[in-house]
């Protein structure tokens, strides 16, 4: 099985959540099952990736990563959307929704 790199994934036509986070984080362990909740619930039509910051500091430092959890979501190298602190499921599915809507790509 390749292998495949951030820069990789997050340059796709897929787009990718990035989870940038800390084992070591109380807000990030929150963020675990609703990240879980939306993999399943878009699979294969949405990427959910976590990155954590402490084993990845260039990537976070790239990304300006300043707190943990902080969720970006790409498409073709760009950022849609980012925003730092614990988001529920129904604000993530907004945010997917409205990203659809603004792109030709169908969910």
């Amino acid at each position: 099985m390749q292998k495949t790199t951030f820069t990789e994934l997050i340059n796709g036509d897929m787009p990718v959540l990035v989870d940038f986070y800390a084992d070591w984080c109380g807000p990030c362990k929150m963020m675990a099952p609703v990240l879980s909740e939306i993999a399943a619930e878009y699979q294969g039509r949405i990427k959910v990736i976590k990155v954590d910051v402490d084993r990845n500091p260039e990537v976070a430092k790239a990304y300006r990563i300043q707190g943990v959890p902080t969720l970006i979501l790409f498409r073709n190298g760009q950022i849609l959307w980012q925003q730092a602190g614990v988001v529920p499921a129904h604000r993530l599915r907004q945010v997917i929704r409205e990203i659809n809507l603004n792109k030709a790509q169908t969910f």
